[in-house]
């Protein structure tokens, strides 16, 4: 006998119960229709979508949530169905996997293991589960689990004791860089424990600044891949299992396809135009805008803006002033060129001098310094704004990972916007994204990517007369950043001197308060700013202790 299990990576609204619920009956009848699938398998909070946050909170949750199951059970027949959803049980809101067929909610299964850290804040909104949860389907007992219960051993083994024969795990797993190869290691490992085979189904899309790239999988009782589905695609993939009455392993993952590996940048590059195209589809922004400056990290954005959504909403603004050079307003055309997008040239000499008369007597006394570099960065911001109020259009910001930690980038000016693609991405990976889209097709001129990267601000300016070496600067900030490490720790690697490390560190620390005013973006590390990375913007901390 064959069981056939349909893993539903789809990608949801936040909040949007209604829309969902409708997902969820149309996929779950393809399933069944298409697919002649036996099960269908949904991801964690499918119903909410994910991460619903403070929604959870509001007292109109519980009879949307009511509605939206007795919607499903009434329309969706001839197929188990299993979902992730919120319910309150008893008075206490717990994150539920429930079973549903013909009509009836045969079981109901609460995540137990609840993350509280980094981008997670399950304890805020939900109590912990404590029992296993099993159905019988077709003759096969099935184990429910959600998410985080997979990282932890005792779910699992819960379920096995408790008779499973096959485990469920409902996910809504965000994306970073090292996060597919930690989850195929992971169920290699719960596999090989409890001689069980898993289905790990997960959320695709993205909300704010988390991605999720779906991926599900299935791995054998000996913790092999079996079937894997894409990554960064909606769809419905089926796996069939062998269910044989009377031997040792019951139930049998079928070899089937498995979706070729993605490179890091290719993973990253995807992550990137799915956050961003979801972020301006879901809120209904008719187009992007962003400044094109004739350099790396602007021409990476607006080939990712293109990507998403289609050159034909985009409009690049070069806006150039006294020291812009030649060559960035030659390459900034060049790039519009290439990627077909509407392209504006409007200069800023007037507006700057403009707000330098109206300065002047505040200025008099005061000699030149950053003030009058700012000016320009705010000129262009204030420009951008306009051109998004008149039409519609959100500002796409472009400054990367390793300026925001160190505060090279003016607040009120390069910063203003909506979104960022490479907000946690470090200057170096910047380089290589730019080589890898010109793989699939050349849209970066090659000058771009090989010229000193400077803000031309003032006369001859390079980012490397304020800043050390991008190589070094992000190796300092990655350990700094990501991995915790004090200003000792680093020193201790031998690789930085004492005074570059000390002045990262420092710049890092005192640019908090820039960060807190940034846009959101794609998180593509396991520690990006925004939700995984909170400290305080005053604070008496000393580095190096």
């Amino acid at each position: 006998m064959t069981l056939r299990i349909a893993m539903a990576q789809l990608d949801m609204l936040v909040g949007d119960i209604t829309k969902n619920t409708q997902s969820v009956i149309d996929a779950a009848l393809k399933a069944r229709d298409q697919e002649q699938a036996d099960v269908v398998v949904f991801p964690e909070l499918t119903l909410t979508g994910y991460p619903p946050e403070d929604l959870l909170l509001r007292p109109s949750l519980e009879p949307r949530i009511e509605s939206a199951l007795a919607k499903i059970q009434a329309e969706v027949t001839g197929i188990h169905l299993v979902l992730g959803y919120p319910r309150r049980i008893d008075g206490e809101l717990f994150n539920c996997a429930g079973v549903i067929y013909q009509g009836q909610l045969l079981v109901e299964y609460a995540k137990q293991k609840l993350p509280n850290f980094l981008v997670f804040d399950d304890k805020r909104y939900f109590s912990e589960g404590r029992d296993a949860a099993l159905v019988d389907i077709k003759g096969v007992k099935v184990g429910l689990s959600i998410c985080e219960d997979i990282w932890h051993p005792e779910p699992i083994a819960q379920a096995k004791d408790a008779g499973a024969e096959l485990i469920l795990n409902l996910n809504a797993s965000p994306y970073h860089i090292e996060k597919m190869g930690e989850r195929e290691t992971l169920l290699h490992k719960r596999a090989t424990e409890t001689t069980l085979p898993i289905v790990y189904v997960n959320y695709m899309g993205a909300q704010d600044e988390l991605v999720y790239e779906g991926g599900s999988f299935v791995v054998n009782a000996k913790g092999e891949k079996i079937m894997q589905a894409p990554w960064f695609k909606s769809g419905l993939y089926c796996a069939d299992f062998i269910v044989n009455d009377g031997q040792s392993h019951k139930v049998e993952p079928v070899s089937a396809t498995i979706a070729p590996a993605l490179s890091e940048e290719a993973s990253v590059y995807q992550a990137m135009v799915l956050g961003l195209r979801d972020y301006i589809e879901k809120n209904r922004f008719k187009g992007i805008v962003l400044g094109l400056s004739g350099g790396i990290d602007s021409a990476l954005s607006l080939a990712v803006a293109v990507d998403a959504i289609g050159a034909d909403r985009v409009q690049a603004v070069m806006m150039p002033y006294t020291y812009t050079s030649s060559i960035s307003l030659e390459d900034a055309e060049e790039e519009a060129n290439l990627l077909g997008v509407k392209y504006s040239v409007l200069p800023i000499e007037s507006m700057v001098s403009a707000f330098g008369d109206v300065l002047a007597p505040e200025f008099e006394g005061y000699g030149k310094d950053t003030t009058e570099e700012n000016l320009q960065a705010r000129t262009r911001g204030v420009t951008l704004m306009a051109i998004s109020n008149k039409k519609g259009y959100m500002v796409l910001t472009t400054g990367n990972k390793s300026e925001m930690a160190v505060g090279y980038a003016t607040l009120y000016g390069d910063m203003v916007g909506g979104y960022s693609v490479l907000k946690d991405v470090f200057k170096t990976l910047v380089f290589k994204l730019c080589r890898y889209r010109n793989t699939l097709g050349y849209v970066i001129p090659e000058r771009v990517i090989t010229r000193p990267p400077s803000a031309e601000l003032a006369p001859d300016q390079k980012d490397e007369d304020s800043l050390p070496s991008y190589d070094i600067l992000d190796q300092i900030l990655h350990m700094y950043i990501e991995q915790d490490m004090s200003a000792e720790a680093i020193l201790a690697t031998n690789k930085f001197d004492r005074d570059t490390v000390y002045r990262v560190l420092r710049l890092v620390d005192l640019n908090e308060y820039k960060r807190r005013q940034a846009p959101t973006g794609v998180r593509i590390t396991a520690r990006g700013f925004g939700r995984d990375r909170r400290y305080p913007i005053t604070n008496g901390w000393h580095i190096g202790e």
